[in-house]
């Protein structure tokens, strides 16, 4: 399904919305215009001073006549307010009637969607339970932009009274994913409860956007390998993940204190992709971190190196850089934003995540 598709599907919804309120304005156009012309024959009046009369009678204003009215004129006016009252009427009737048959609803309902197609750049979160609501948390103190899908209504209300842009819908739907703009985002995680629920969601996303970022949740040990197989960048167990912390804890208490205390402070660990193409890489390849002088000149400190399947930790200054290398790197934002201008062209993708 195209977006030019959807976006036309919104314009005839957007049509099909405005047109209770053709008929009154169509008929209110149609007084103003009559009550002017009236005017302007029976007193010979400039058509500026005939529609101020007909504007300030219909709305009763009471500024008083231009000039004194010729009977003829008087009728004028009679009739103008006879047809101002019958389209106020009209009106009521109107509003009443959109009220009970959901009209304002669905106007709620196509704001929404005009918002999602404007958003770029975001998060789609799959998914408002605990695991959910703490990963909306997280990305709601980074200022990121955050989409949530979820069917429950009690968790969609509570994530709508935080000020969350809340889908209503099934993620395993593929219209659901596009709905909350799947085209623009910057990645999507899933946290659903269930593990098949996760992996058709990885599924459909992949075949949809073959290079988006996406995080999935496995509960068991297979369901992890399963959701790498059908796409995902990354997979998180909760109890595998809690496990860890728990043990490093028990083992390495001030290397845990030292991550918490950096997950609260103004730095940000993130991933810098360089390009495979070697024109990119003209001014960075085969160059160390020493001769390149990235840290002495951003600030930022390369955490690790990732080449291929081999991991570099901590790397040594004479390490060089080379096409599809994936560097980690900590600091502040400006520091990591003069970082990737002295890389330049050589970066091609650039992924935050809070420390």
């Amino acid at each position: 399904m195209s977006r030019s598709w959807r976006r036309n599907q919104t314009r005839r919804q957007f049509q099909t919305l405005t047109a209770p309120w053709r008929g009154p304005i169509a008929a209110l156009s149609t007084v103003i215009l009559a009550g002017a012309a009236g005017y302007r024959i029976t007193e010979g009046w400039d058509w500026g001073d005939c529609l101020w009369m007909v504007l300030i009678t219909i709305s009763t204003i009471g500024y008083g006549e231009i000039e004194p009215l010729s009977p003829q004129g008087r009728l004028v006016t009679v009739l103008i307010v006879i047809g101002g009252l019958l389209v106020v009427q009209l009106s009521i009737q109107r509003v009443l009637g959109l009220t009970e048959s959901g009209y304002f609803r669905r106007l709620r309902e196509l704001r929404f969607q005009r918002t999602l197609m404007r958003m770029r750049d975001h998060v789609i979160l799959c998914g408002y339970g605990r695991m959910g609501q703490e990963i909306s948390a997280q990305l709601q103190k980074e200022s990121i932009p955050l989409v949530v899908i979820e069917t429950d209504p009690d968790r969609r209300d509570v994530a709508e009274a935080r000020g969350l842009n809340v889908v209503h819908a099934d993620a395993t739907m593929d219209d659901t994913l596009l709905d909350a703009g799947l085209e623009h985002c910057r990645s999507l995680v899933v946290a659903l409860p269930g593990d098949a629920s996760n992996l058709y969601v990885i599924l459909s996303a992949r075949d949809l956007r073959p290079d988006c970022r996406l995080i999935a949740r496995a509960n068991t040990v297979e369901a992890s390998s399963k959701l790498r197989l059908a796409g995902a960048s990354v997979v998180v167990s909760p109890y595998v993940a809690g496990g860890r912390v728990m043990a490093a804890s028990a083992l390495r208490p001030l290397a845990v204190n030292f991550m918490e205390l950096l997950a609260g402070s103004d730095y940000e660990i993130e991933e810098f992709q360089l390009s495979s193409d070697p024109r990119q890489l003209e001014t960075v390849h085969r160059r160390s971190l020493q001769e390149l002088e990235l840290g002495r000149r951003s600030g930022a400190m390369v955490l690790a190196i990732r080449d291929g399947e081999r991991l570099i930790a901590n790397p040594s200054s004479d390490v060089q850089l080379g096409p599809g290398q994936l560097l980690i790197v900590l600091g502040s934002k400006e520091q990591l934003a003069v970082f990737q201008g002295l890389l330049g062209e050589a970066v091609i993708t650039v992924d935050n995540m809070p420390a």
